[in-house]
């Protein structure tokens, strides 16, 4: 991972970002884990709204459940966005936390060229981690190694 940052530099440089992945953290469903997170994703494409929203929904069948960053990805593909700016996550912990295994893997998918800027951000306290999509799966499994752009769900 990257540097430690605070929110108010996210804040400076991509103003409402962390509101949005907090108040996605506010519609989380996780009656099992208690564990609530909110992820938004920033796009300056001029197709509506700025941030893109998700949160955490699980299931009482577990493989059914789905991390707040697979939620906000998926949500932004089907409504037809570009390609986001950044990631911010944010989770009722005191420290930052980093997605799991599958939503690192969609995320590095997600981001072919290797421009979306990730922030981990802890729901308590200032504590703010960035990092990218790169750093996060080193070594990903990339299933066609051609064209980038060919392979970006973002239109």
């Amino acid at each position: 991972m990257k540097a430690a940052t605070t929110r108010a530099a996210v804040e400076a440089e991509f103003p409402g970002l962390i509101a949005a992945a907090e108040t996605a953290r506010l519609r989380a469903y996780a009656p099992h884990s208690d564990f609530h997170v909110g992820a938004a994703l920033l796009f300056d494409d001029g197709r509506g709204e700025r941030f893109v929203g998700g949160c955490n929904v699980e299931s009482d069948v577990y493989g059914l459940t789905i991390c707040a960053e697979r939620n906000a990805l998926f949500a932004a593909v089907a409504q037809g966005r570009g390609e986001p700016l950044a990631l911010a996550v944010v989770a009722d912990t005191d420290e930052p936390v980093a997605p799991c295994g599958a939503c690192r893997q969609v995320l590095h998918e997600c981001d072919p060229l290797r421009r979306m800027r990730v922030f981990l951000v802890a729901g308590a306290g200032d504590a703010v981690r960035e990092t990218s999509t790169a750093a996060l799966l080193p070594g990903a499994f990339v299933l066609d190694t051609g064209d980038a752009r060919r392979r970006s769900p973002w239109r």
